[in-house]
């Protein structure tokens, strides 16, 4: 530990010195301090300033002989002042750059002394880690023998292990070459996007949907079209013309509706005769709470949907691991875009994760973290109803790992207040509005995405009870 400490202060002398060389305080000839008065000034031993000046020797920024002190190089001069950019030029950025710069800018990730409601985060202990352990364990040897580039598709074992596992857990029926493997479900989007999407095409979003697939397709160049949603799920009469829709039907995100029967089938129909593709999102699909299992709209219209799952919601969402199921004549399409885009998603998570599923161990752990949510939406929807009682309306309770908090009789314009208030009071609260495209299409009172998978019970009523107080406050 005192080692590295002396080279983090070694490598702070160093940056200091050069900053003073760039800077014109010191200039070439200039002789520096001796090791003793240097050491004396930063409190640290004359070995650490011999180390730092033997580095800047050997960059060429000193010179010294034998019994004097170090003396700044010759040939080094000050940094220019950089130059002033005039008002009028611009940087040569693309209309893709653009179109990224134009979008509103991602919130800040902030630490909530009492709990932070983000939806997406995970509870650390659920992570099966003994089990993705020897499943590591038993890739490594496997892959240990050579070193090589791997399918841009993905491993053939991780994806024949997924083709099992689907047509098991969501009753889709595909070969392993439909099966592309993506560094989670937000590459899968950027993939759809490129691939599917020109500029000036219009996509249709359920509204409020998820920000960052709206992102992935506007940034491509392509037109929202906002479609409303109600407790049957996206609103399917009279949908425009479009060359992609993008919909969560098992789980609306975030009011949590499912998508009806009737509107399934008239989605389909749309996207025949509009010779559209439909992305299906199955974010959290393995979460249902005393309902049936939806199947997908794949496995209804395998040729025009794109079927995109991820293990973020169940394993981790720092393993950036997910997969598309596309019909077969796309398949290559994607698998080169899949090469260019990153080469292949790392092998060695995947074989993992193949052999994770193929020993049944995903499974089980699937059920144990599915009971273990269960137990904590339990105890969020009470929290919520002994501390706040009828001052919220709670929606979107029976899938998912999420619900939203609607606050009666506060209107929307009050939402950024609430969150601001609720940060000082130690929670991470998130507003749904930003997950409408349309405001005209919004309810007129404010509302909350309060995810709870990532907390333990106590956690998760200290919450709700710090969220009754500032609501009480706003009201």
């Amino acid at each position: 530990m005192v080692q590295l400490e002396e080279q983090s202060v070694a490598r702070r002398i160093i940056a200091a010195i050069k900053q003073r060389i760039h800077g014109g305080e010191y200039r070439p000839g200039d002789r520096l301090p001796s090791s003793r008065a240097l050491a004396a000034e930063w409190g640290v031993s004359r070995t650490t300033v011999t180390a730092a000046y033997g580095q800047l020797i050997a960059e060429g920024y000193l010179f010294n002989r034998p019994g004097a002190r170090a003396v700044v190089a010759r040939g080094l001069a000050a940094a220019p002042a950089p130059k002033a950019v005039a008002p009028e030029s611009k940087r040569a950025l693309s209309d893709f750059a653009e179109r990224l710069l134009a979008l509103p800018a991602p919130a800040r990730f902030h630490t909530y002394r009492v709990a932070d409601l983000r939806y997406g985060d995970l509870n650390g202990a659920d992570f099966p880690l003994l089990a993705w352990r020897r499943a590591l364990n038993r890739a490594s040897l496997r892959r240990a023998e050579r070193l090589r580039y791997s399918d841009p598709q993905g491993s053939a074992p991780l994806r024949t292990a997924l083709q099992s596992y689907l047509w098991r857990a969501r009753g889709i029926v595909c070969a392993p070459e439909q099966i592309v493997v993506v560094n989670g479900s937000q590459q899968g989007l950027d993939l759809c996007a490129r691939l599917l999407l020109d500029p000036g095409d219009n996509f249709i979003m359920e509204d409020p949907g998820y920000v960052l697939a709206r992102h992935a397709f506007a940034a491509s160049g392509g037109m929202t079209v906002p479609v409303a949603v109600d407790r049957e799920g996206i609103r399917t009469e009279g949908l425009p013309q479009a060359r992609l829709a993008y919909v969560t039907p098992s789980h609306q995100y975030p009011l949590g509706s499912v998508l009806s029967a009737a509107r399934r089938r008239a989605l389909l129909d749309w996207a025949a005769e509009a010779g559209a593709m439909v992305v299906e999102d199955d974010y959290d699909g393995e979460y249902r709470h005393g309902v049936a299992p939806i199947p997908p709209l794949q496995v209804s219209a395998p040729e025009r949907v794109i079927y995109l799952g991820t293990v973020s919601k169940t394993l981790s969402p720092t393993l950036r691991l997910g997969y598309l199921v596309v019909p077969p004549d796309l398949s290559r399409a994607f698998a080169e875009a899949k090469r260019l885009t990153d080469r292949h998603t790392p092998l060695l998570e995947q074989e993992a994760l193949a052999e994770f599923l193929s020993s049944g161990g995903y499974e089980r752990h699937i059920r144990s973290i599915r009971r273990r949510n269960a137990e904590r939406r339990a105890a969020l929807l009470q929290a919520l109803v002994e501390e706040c009682g009828t001052r919220l309306t709670v929606t979107g309770a029976d899938t998912g790992l999420h619900v939203v908090a609607w606050l009666n009789g506060v209107p929307v314009e009050r939402e950024a207040a609430v969150v601001e208030a609720a940060r000082e009071a130690g929670i991470g609260l998130y507003p749904i509005g930003p997950l409408y495209a349309s405001g005209a299409k919004r309810p007129a009172e404010a509302g909350f995405v309060v995810g709870y998978a990532a907390h333990d019970v106590d956690v998760i009523r200290r919450g709700a009870a710090g969220l009754a107080k500032v609501f009480a406050a706003v009201a």
